[in-house]
């Protein structure tokens, strides 16, 4: 398993009562004795998932692995986006509460696989299709998350748990035929041709070049771009690839309170190479003498 964070740092890991998470704990409390705790979510939108958790108490009861179950209430809207919002805010208070500073997450190589195979169906861009990262954060905290099992597939972490002689509950998502995720595992599952192991690794290979072009552009951002008041002008490096010109317009609208979709950028940017300007997401964005400008629209009378 992957390097647990620093050798004094406090875990906590997310166990939700499925194979995987149950393999992670079993993995982590092996690697760390003493250091981690563990703590189950429950949204309450299944009648199972009580049971659930108290398996997890009990489990973690006899790995002598500290244990709460946070319950929470998911808003109305797209459930599962606000139901992982509700997950990630309530480890946030539960770590701040513990003094736990890396929370640890299950994702392994099939759900990468998975990932790159829905984002691709999607026509996501670099970003979207580099997958989850081995590091990350906390939506809600920003703190530090590791997904240690990126590079383990899914059975053999299923092998661990039935090995331990430990019952895991069912994955609801394996019966759920609604989610793209859900769609996405049955059909992976049925192409033998294809190897989740060597998809995860190229969704690793584009978190690379993802990196690096962020890289690029944030010297970009720092070199060629002027911040004054509520205006940014950006003066474009003749020899910037058009990807990070992209970026760095992409950065000036969100700086600007703009929220717009890739594509709209991605217009708005051939506007502004032919000379032009247009308005976007609430910001007014003008060629200007080798310059673009980007300032909020005035408000409407």
């Amino acid at each position: 398993m992957a390097r647990l964070g620093a050798g004094s740092a406090r875990l906590g890991v997310a166990v939700s009562g499925g194979p995987d998470s149950l393999a992670l704990l079993l993995l982590a409390a092996a690697a760390r004795p003493g250091a981690i705790e563990a703590a189950t979510v429950d949204h309450g939108l299944r009648p199972e998932s009580a049971a659930e958790a108290e398996m997890v108490v009990a489990l973690c009861a006899e790995l002598g692995v500290p244990h709460a179950v946070l319950k929470v209430e998911v808003a109305p809207g797209n459930l599962q986006q606000e139901a992982r919002l509700a997950r990630y805010r309530a480890l946030a208070e539960w770590q701040q509460a513990r003094g736990i500073d890396i929370l640890l997450t299950a994702h392994h190589a099939d759900d990468q696989a998975e990932t790159l195979l829905m984002r691709l169906n999607r026509g996501s861009g670099l970003g979207g299709l580099a997958g989850v990262r081995s590091r990350g954060s906390n939506p809600a905290s920003g703190g530090i998350v590791l997904r240690p099992l990126l590079g383990w597939r899914k059975e053999e972490l299923e092998r661990i748990v039935r090995d331990c002689g430990v019952a895991p509950a069912r994955d609801p998502s394996n019966e759920d035929d609604r989610f793209d995720r859900a769609r996405i595992r049955k059909a992976l599952a049925a192409a033998d041709w294809l190897d989740p192991a060597a998809l995860a690794q190229s969704a690793a290979w584009l978190a690379d070049a993802e990196a690096a072009l962020e890289h690029y552009a944030q010297s970009e951002w720092e070199t060629q771009v002027d911040l004054a008041n509520s205006e940014i002008r950006y003066c474009p490096e003749p020899t910037a690839p058009r990807e990070i010109r992209l970026r760095v317009l992409a950065r000036a609208l969100e700086r600007l309170g703009g929220q717009p979709r890739l594509s709209q950028v991605a217009e708005l940017l051939d506007v502004l190479e032919r000379g032009e300007g247009a308005n976007l997401a609430g910001v007014l964005a003008r060629a200007e003498k080798g310059l673009w400008v980007l300032r909020p629209e005035p408000p409407r009378r």
